[in-house]
């Protein structure tokens, strides 16, 4: 299993990549192996401004359907529209093309919050 350690973490399974004022976010490698095939990946939250832990989509596997909880405050700014069609994207590559939403983020001391990858795998018992 993944958790590569250049990446922030939530309790809940996403990961996040900071660049500048944008992060990046998807779902762990660990969530995607536990949610199963992904059929259907949902954002309606594009160009809306939501804060931590606030609902920003759901991701929607064979047999159940997970919502996506925003890491940081900020605006949801870009959705990945490759997983409309694509979304075993998420499935295969979790950490590069099954990135969900890019955030501009509003609150840098969130990141703060975040797990880091040694966390992460205390958190999961990996």
């Amino acid at each position: 299993m993944k958790i590569p350690s250049e990446l922030k973490y939530t309790k809940d399974h996403e990961w996040v990549k900071i660049v500048g004022d944008i992060a990046t976010v998807g779902i762990t490698d660990f969530a995607q192996s536990e949610l199963g095939d992904i059929v259907y990946v949902e954002v309606e939250t594009l160009d809306e401004t939501l804060s931590v832990e606030d609902v920003f989509g759901t991701v929607e596997a064979v047999k159940t359907v997970s919502d996506l909880f925003s890491p940081l405050s900020g605006e949801i700014i870009e959705f990945n529209e490759a997983l409309q069609d694509e979304p075993e994207k998420v499935n295969t590559d979790p950490y590069g093309e099954g990135w969900m939403v890019k955030i501009k983020f509003t609150e840098p001391s969130e990141i703060d919050n975040l797990l880091n990858s040694d966390d992460y795998k205390a958190l999961i018992n990996a």
